[in-house]
């Protein structure tokens, strides 16, 4: 019989979803019962593919906050394994080592955690004799500013060699530096399989050996869009590697982006959003789908979207109602209005005002000073994994003002359209 397990990492259970609860309490609720959910469905993966062991490669908790509830609800999963029969082999990433819960809690004693210094677990003696080992390092800190690589032992020699590492590798965009190291110092170590995990989206960074990022299980907001899973991962006595994604998250977060152009009525776009919604919700089969829906082109309706965007966001929360799972957590409007023609006589004072904006003010040197001072200050209220994820780098920082400039001046714009519009009986 081969070796089998599931390679998971960064559940981060619990995770507090600030933003989404700002917006809607209920969908926030539903996304962080979905961490939890993602755990068990793993845990009834391993036990119906009767898998030798499920090794999690940190950020089982999500930090500081954890709760001895959201443990409890950890070791429950861990004993349904245990009873099982499957083992489980665990490192600790830079959110597990900020909670104190992790350190204290009592695990099945099928779990085994590794510490700061790897000491070589046998896994399993396949039927060949061969055995299989498991290597892992865990660091106390949630900032490990060096590689980890050095507190590994050296491949053990005629057997199967699987490491467990929590690293950002090289860099990755959106995710702090942890135990830098490069996939080719993995690759010189000599393992058969380094299960890697930190950078949520899932990469296959080498095939010889096999290098592998999971991705999350479970995405917690719209930058973390997509299906997510789990790696199954099979080694015969040979030593041959085989790996297979399963889907895992119970709920989906996804972008739909709708051209409303040549829409003349505001149940024209109803139309258009409906259709859309039902194909993308035909299309993903999770539970539950979360939609940032945006809406694109040019339309004269524009200015009316903008003023109600509150009535809007209420029409097209009801239609995804009806669409079972789907729920619809933000709409952008990234649409235009037409472009007045040149040879017009005369032009409204509200077209006259929005040239203006969009022609002189926006693209001023002092409005752009501006505009990022008063972003930056805004920026420092946000937890850190936002201000990181809104603006990691200097020119997404100076995207983002000038995407506030434009969004604020356009909203400005519509109300002072509609107010006209009912000044002149429109």
């Amino acid at each position: 019989m081969p070796f089998r397990f599931v390679h998971t990492a960064d559940l981060h259970l619990d995770s507090p979803f600030r933003s989404l609860a700002l917006r809607n309490a209920e969908l926030a609720d539903l996304v962080r019962g979905a961490t939890r959910g993602a755990l068990t469905s793993i845990v009834d993966l391993c036990i119906a593919e009767s898998v030798d062991a499920l090794l999690i490669a940190g950020d089982l908790y999500d930090g500081s906050q954890t709760s001895m509830n959201t443990a409890l609800f950890l070791a429950g999963e861990l004993r349904r394994l245990d009873e099982a029969g499957i083992r489980t082999f665990l490192i600790r990433g830079n959110h597990d080592a900020q909670s104190q819960v992790t350190r204290e809690l009592t695990l099945p004693p099928s779990v085994h955690v590794f510490q700061g210094q790897s000491k070589p677990m046998l896994a399993k003696t396949l039927a060949s004799g061969r055995t299989v080992h498991i290597h892992g390092v865990s660091f106390a800190n949630p900032h490990a500013p060096e590689s980890l690589l050095p507190s590994f032992h050296p491949p053990i020699a005629d057997a199967i060699n699987i490491g467990m590492l929590h690293t950002s590798l090289s860099g990755s965009p959106g995710h702090d530096r942890y135990a830098p190291c490069s996939v080719a110092d993995l690759q010189r170590h000599g393992f058969d399989y380094w299960a890697l995990g930190h950078v949520h989206q899932r990469q296959v960074h080498s095939e010889q050996p096999f290098i592998v990022m999971p991705g999350m299980p479970q995405g917690r907001e719209i930058n973390e869009a997509g299906a997510k899973g789990v790696t199954v991962v099979t080694i015969d006595d040979d030593g041959r590697v085989e790996i297979e994604e399963r889907p895992i998250g119970v709920a989906v977060f996804e972008r739909l982006s709708v051209d409303i152009t040549g829409a003349v009525e505001w149940r024209d776009v109803l139309e258009l959003a409906t259709r859309a919604l039902i194909r993308l919700r035909h299309a993903i089969s999770a539970e539950n789908l979360i939609l940032r829906l945006s809406l694109t082109g040019t339309s004269a309706l524009t200015w009316r979207l903008r003023r109600d965007a509150d009535l809007l966001q209420t029409e097209v929360t009801n239609i995804s109602a009806g669409l079972s799972g789907c729920w619809v957590e933000k709409i952008d409007l990234l649409c235009r209005e037409p472009r007045a023609q040149a040879d017009r006589p005369s032009r409204e004072p509200v077209e006259e005002l929005a040239s203006l904006v969009e022609n002189e003010v926006l693209p001023a040197f002092g409005f752009r000073t501006e505009i990022r001072a008063v972003t930056e200050e805004l920026l420092q209220h946000l937890p850190p994994e936002l201000r990181q994820a809104l603006a990691p780098d200097e020119d997404a920082l100076e995207e983002l003002a000038m995407n506030v400039g434009l969004m604020g001046s356009a909203d400005v714009l519509a109300h002072l359209h509609g107010a006209a519009a009912k000044g002149g009986g429109d």
